[in-house]
């Protein structure tokens, strides 16, 4: 399962009441946040999460609302004792940005290393969008369309095919074994090779979440979200009249983002990163329905857990 919490679902600067967009989730243990603005180590606190088992640090892009939150992050997860290395992963240049970031943390108990990855879409598709794999998750990247380079992002969590006792029964290989085939892991036993297609059924759904901010609507979005179980998505305005706006600084509107949402056939859509100009977004959530009726506002902190469905 994959436990999801949006922890705040502002733009541009943090308010009283709303802090600024960034996404967490915890997947066996292990945490990923994406962005980290002014005061993301404030709301994770509320969450109650912790901070120590933060593995992994997405950025979608390099404006201070998405990143400025960096140093303070890094020292709270200092603090809370961890030593193991944290892999920053984000558009080319990440590495500067970061390091020049650092000047005010420069000493932490943890190493920090990076995955710098392409911005321009024929580079990426060009890479063949490999995804990453960290633990039991891979995690892939798409380019956006905002005034600067930006990636939207995509967690995925196999799973393997329904174990068959049937057919492990007859194998001759004692029980102890049969978890390490479950796994996906081959055994050595008594000379021979056992490998997990010899108990295994075919690869059933697993979980998918993917997270995009600061972009115009691309032709290749519905696609990289398709099936996906939760989409969080931007929606600085809700008002269709704000079309001319959002263009200029090329970002989405509510029923911009419901119509990604409907084209890639997703489960469910949060919206986010309100402007400080909309106080009121639960006034504009029947015009996102309207194209996509299962949306919901984001909220500081709105969790949720995806789960596996039953095949």
């Amino acid at each position: 399962m994959i436990d999801v919490a949006l922890l705040g679902t502002g733009g541009m600067m943090p308010l009283p009441h709303r802090y600024l967009t960034s996404l967490i989730c915890r997947i066996d243990g292990s945490l990923l946040l994406i962005d980290c603005g002014e005061g993301t180590q404030i709301t994770l606190k509320l969450l109650g999460w912790g901070y120590k088992n933060i593995d992994v640090i997405c950025f979608t892009h390099f404006h201070a609302d998405h990143i400025s939150g960096l140093p303070g992050m890094l020292l709270a997860i200092g603090n809370s004792c961890r030593t193991e290395p944290l892999l920053i992963i984000g558009p080319r240049g990440i590495r500067n940005v970061v390091e020049r970031l650092r000047v005010i943390a420069p000493v932490l108990p943890f190493e920090i290393t990076f995955e710098e990855l392409p911005v321009n879409a024929g580079e990426f598709k060009a890479n063949n969008g490999e995804p990453f794999t960290n633990g039991e998750y891979l995690l892939s990247a798409l380019p956006l369309d905002h005034g600067m380079p930006c990636l939207a992002y995509k967690i995925e969590l196999k799973r393997a095919g329904k174990f068959d006792l049937e057919r492990a029964e007859k194998l001759d290989l004692p029980k102890i074994y049969w978890k390490h085939l479950q796994r996906g892991e081959d055994v050595e036993y008594d000379g021979r090779r056992f490998t997990p297609d010899m108990v295994l059924g075919g690869a059933r759904r697993g979980l998918k979440l993917c997270y995009c901010t600061d972009t115009r609507p691309t032709w290749e979005l519905p696609e990289f979200i398709n099936g996906a179980d939760l989409f969080v998505c931007e929606g600085i305005y809700g008002d269709d009249e704000k079309l001319d706006k959002v263009t200029e600084h090329k970002h989405m509107l509510f029923s911009e983002a419901a119509a990604i949402a409907r084209d890639g056939g997703v489960d469910e859509l949060w919206l986010t990163h309100f402007s400080p100009a909309m106080p009121d977004p639960e006034n504009y959530i029947d015009i996102a329905r309207a194209v996509f009726p299962n949306t919901k506002l984001g909220r500081d902190r709105k969790t949720k857990t995806l789960i596996f469905k039953d095949e």
